[in-house]
């Protein structure tokens, strides 16, 4: 009987959760602009921006990726999409 290989998990660079990628399982996405992986909770919750709570940990992350802090959106926070 052949095993299934062991699932591929990535680290979501916001919560820190622990998320599955790979064949029929995506629970997280990539923001290109940001190189930033955030698992889909994080994704969906932050649909009108980086809550303030993270702010601390995005802008690391974005300082260590050399990556420039972008205009906060209308309601002062970073935007998590950039268009």
């Amino acid at each position: 009987m052949s095993r299934s290989p062991a699932p591929m998990m990535f680290p979501c660079d916001l919560c820190g959760a622990s998320v599955q990628m790979g064949p029929h399982r995506y629970e997280g996405k990539m923001l290109q602009h940001y190189k930033m992986f955030v698992c889909k909770i994080c994704y969906e919750a932050n649909w009108d921006g980086i809550a303030p709570h993270l702010e601390p940990i995005f802008e690391r992350h974005l300082k260590a990726k050399g990556i420039s802090m972008p205009s906060r959106n209308q309601k002062g926070w970073y935007p998590r999409d950039i268009t």
